[in-house]
């Protein structure tokens, strides 16, 4: 990381990890624009997050993104991990992802156990003219996640999920 991206602020954003009553999570396969941050890997399948507006509570925008993202409203806030989370995005992407303005994300995660019908999740037409984050989804199990991130997001995911490990006993 050049010494100008570290002077670069962390982008506040939520994510959601929406767990079904069988404990398996939803993960959604990501669009990748061109020169966006997972261009560099085949690994793009992720749980849902998204950016808080200023003054927005970061689960509000958690429950915000998830409804943009997925559709899903049907939904119960079940934890919030204890800690920001962040990751830095890799040098080769520095000053293009993120509309290169930012060096990484700051990450507040929250856990949502999903309680509608899948009929409810629609990813290819988002509310309010929301664009298509995702080209797929499925429920994956807890113990994959890490494997099917992005690589440089990796750490954040192990941290996720030692967060939310007691949800899963």
């Amino acid at each position: 990381m050049s010494k100008d991206s570290k002077k670069l602020p962390y982008r506040k954003c939520a994510g959601i990890m929406l767990i079904n009553k069988d404990n398996k999570v939803w993960i959604g396969h990501r669009i990748t624009p061109k020169g966006g941050e997972l261009s560099l890997s085949d690994k793009r399948w992720q749980m849902p997050q998204g950016g808080i507006d200023k003054d927005e509570d970061p689960a509000a925008a958690a429950k915000r993104e998830l409804w943009e993202e997925t559709g899903v409203t049907k939904s119960t806030l079940i934890g919030q991990a204890p800690n920001w989370i962040k990751y830095d995005l890799p040098d080769e992407l520095q000053g293009i992802a993120l509309k290169g303005k930012y060096r990484g994300q700051k990450m507040a995660w929250f856990a949502f156990r999903y309680e509608g019908d899948e009929s409810e999740i629609n990813i290819s037409n988002p509310p309010d003219g929301a664009p298509v984050e995702f080209d797929a989804w499925r429920w994956g199990d807890v113990d994959e996640l890490s494997n099917l991130i992005v690589p440089f997001k990796k750490q954040l995911y192990d941290e996720v999920i030692e967060a939310f490990k007691h949800l899963f006993k």
